[in-house]
């Protein structure tokens, strides 16, 4: 079967679909990846083909981004999904996928949930689609208004045949019920690597921090890290810190000796020994930890993350806490009080075993679904 893979930028959009391009390559299918030029050096990295289509107007791109700072959560959510993944984002990769529908021929065409371009090729050539979960169900739903207006001009009912596609997802039906009625759950199979001892020998509860691979771009991302480490590093605790790569980890200034920070370290290795995770409540980070069965603290800042939090909070595996800090109309700050709430949720799950037991009994929900590879079986044209 030949399987045509496409995502947007940034590797939270990619990432979910790894287990399904790995699990296609693992049995011998053809496999192609279409992408921006943001996903370049990545894909590189990987040993799949893949083609590298075009970026929107920079200077349109970045006055979006700036209105979608200082809106309310939900608003710059709408606008995100209307004006840069729904109209920038698919005019700008659609040459491309139209190219690699009509050339490559793809039995199938899987793409993140926020890339549309894919869809408008394989409607176009008769390809069947299925869209890969990068958010919550819910807060996907949230955003299926606003597809018509931006994708129907390419061709009538193309948004109702996406919204019928097969959805597939990571997340459980207990955590994440979904309104779409093809609706298919897997799970990624893993093989973490033991993690190498930074604090030399020290046994106490490891707290992994994080902000994801995109809030380091922020302007105020080196104040979010120094807070948040503020927060965690006064607990009897050894802290891991990975800032991504926007950020040297320098810039943080002197750490304690039970505080260590890197750039990257694989997830998966990391969330084996972890007790608990602080994060800004990105689907990639919020995933892997439940996933590991490991409780979560969520900094909300932006996109999705609100709505992951309240999926956390509500299942109790975890707390969050909403930035209070800095002006409503610039990136998002901690205050004194979020840095003492952070400190106070970091408390309280460490000392309660409900919820570890809550997160590890999610875990194994997502462990009974099906792999990747059985998914793909029942996708076969």
């Amino acid at each position: 079967m030949r399987v045509l893979f496409a995502s947007t930028r940034g590797s939270g959009h990619f990432n979910p679909l790894v287990p399904l391009i790995d699990a296609c390559t693992a049995r011998g299918d053809d496999v192609l990846v279409v992408a921006p030029p943001a996903l370049e050096g990545l894909l590189a990295s990987r040993k799949q083909p893949y083609r590298i289509g075009r970026e929107p107007d920079p200077e349109e791109l970045a006055g979006i981004m700036k209105r979608v700072l200082t809106l309310a959560p939900d608003d710059g959510v709408s606008l995100m999904v209307a004006e840069v993944f729904g109209r920038l984002c698919t005019a700008a990769m659609l040459p491309a996928l139209e190219e690699a529908c009509r050339d490559w021929r793809p039995d199938l065409v899987l793409h993140e949930t926020f890339e549309f371009a894919s869809v408008v090729a394989a409607e176009r050539h008769g390809i069947p689609h299925a869209r890969v979960a990068v958010s919550a169900a819910g807060f996907t739903a949230s955003t299926d208004r606003l597809l018509a207006p931006v994708l129907d001009p390419y061709g009538p009912g193309i948004a109702r045949r996406l919204l019928d596609s097969p959805y597939l997802t990571r997340l459980p039906a207990s955590l994440d019920p979904s309104p779409y009625p093809t609706t298919r759950r897997y799970h990624e199979e893993l093989r973490p690597q033991a993690l190498a001892d930074r604090w030399g020998g020290a046994t106490e509860p490891l707290v992994h921090v994080t902000l994801g691979t995109e809030a380091g771009a922020l302007p105020t991302a080196t104040g979010l890290y120094r807070a948040v480490l503020d927060a965690v590093s006064a607990l009897p605790v050894r802290v891991l810190l990975t800032t991504g790569h926007h950020i040297d980890p320098a810039a943080l200034g002197p750490l304690p000796p039970h505080v260590h920070a890197e750039q990257w370290v694989p997830q998966a290795d990391v969330l084996r020994s972890a007790s608990l995770v602080v994060c800004h409540g990105g689907s990639g980070t919020v995933y892997g930890a439940l996933a590991a069965g490991v409780p979560v603290v969520c900094v909300p800042l932006f996109a999705d993350q609100p709505d992951n939090a309240r999926l956390v909070t509500g299942a109790g595996v975890g707390e969050s806490v909403t930035p209070t800090g800095g002006p409503e109309d610039e990136a998002p700050v901690l205050g004194p009080d979020d840095v003492r709430n952070i400190r106070e949720a970091a408390e309280r799950i460490l000392e309660q075993p409900s919820y570890r037991a809550r997160a590890r009994s999610l875990a194994d929900e997502m462990r009974n679904t099906a792999t990747a590879a059985d998914l793909l079986a029942t996708l076969e044209p």
